[in-house]
């Protein structure tokens, strides 16, 4: 089972590093496991689903307590009813027969199962990082991932383009991240806008065009300096800082 770092694992649920080290503490979101060498929490791709549940519910103000119970009964629930709503898609036969088509469930799993791969990959570059940035920016499209899932998976697409010097795709992607934040501010968290802001002061870097790569980084300071927690700031602020023509 490959896991993720806190870092990865924020970025890719919207959670923030302090809040994931607090839901740890307070026994709602433990990690898969934890380095026996370093301390370092680490988490599975199965845990991304209740992490994202866990982002919606305390933006509605529900005390940890009780998304703590609604998450025991969520998931009792689809225990009980996972076979039979097998049926009910269409997916099961009675006689065990699997449909080829893929369900959201899966595409999500896919999705997020390619998207650690990639960032793995990103230590050696190449093919290989580069149709799995894609491959899990696709299976989120049939998932019907929110604009904040989009805007991620682009912004994964951007990274690995401008990783590869690849300037053009680079900047095509880091746009249309921008977009999805800008369009659905409501759904993104307070450190999407800067994260979108980096992608392109990466790729405008990719591109040599030193102008444009100082603006967006300026205004990814700007933004990043907005976010309250300064353990949530610093990826990508370092981000930012290792932006170089």
């Amino acid at each position: 089972m490959q896991l993720m770092s806190i870092g990865r694992f924020s970025r890719l649920t919207g959670l923030g590093i302090k809040a994931l080290r607090h839901y740890d503490e307070v026994g709602l979101l433990v990690p898969a496991a934890v380095d026996g060498d370093t301390g370092y929490r680490l988490y599975s791709a199965g845990q991304v689903a209740q992490a994202e549940a866990i982002g919606r519910l305390r933006r509605l103000d529900m005390p940890l307590d009780e998304i703590r119970t609604a998450l025991a009964a969520d998931a009792s629930m689809r225990a009980s009813l996972g076979g039979l709503q097998e049926l009910i898609d269409g997916r099961e036969t009675l006689m065990g027969m699997r449909s080829e088509a893929l369900d959201a469930e899966e595409h999500r799993r896919h999705g997020i199962d390619l998207y650690n791969r990639t960032w793995t990959l990103m230590e050696s570059p190449g093919d290989e990082m580069l149709h799995c940035a894609h491959a899990s920016a696709y299976h989120w499209l049939q998932a019907g991932g929110t604009a904040a899932n989009r805007a991620r998976s682009e912004w994964l697409c951007s990274r690995v383009y401008a990783l590869l010097g690849r300037a053009e795709p680079s900047l095509h992607h880091a746009r249309r991240c921008l977009h999805f934040v800008e369009s659905s501010p409501g759904e993104m968290e307070e450190w999407d806008l800067p994260a979108a802001y980096e992608a392109l002061a990466r790729a405008h870097a990719v591109a040599g065009d030193a102008a444009e790569t100082e603006r967006y980084r300026a205004l990814g300071l700007d933004a990043i300096a907005k976010v309250a927690d300064e353990e949530d700031r610093a990826p990508i602020e370092s981000d930012l800082a290792g932006i170089g023509l």
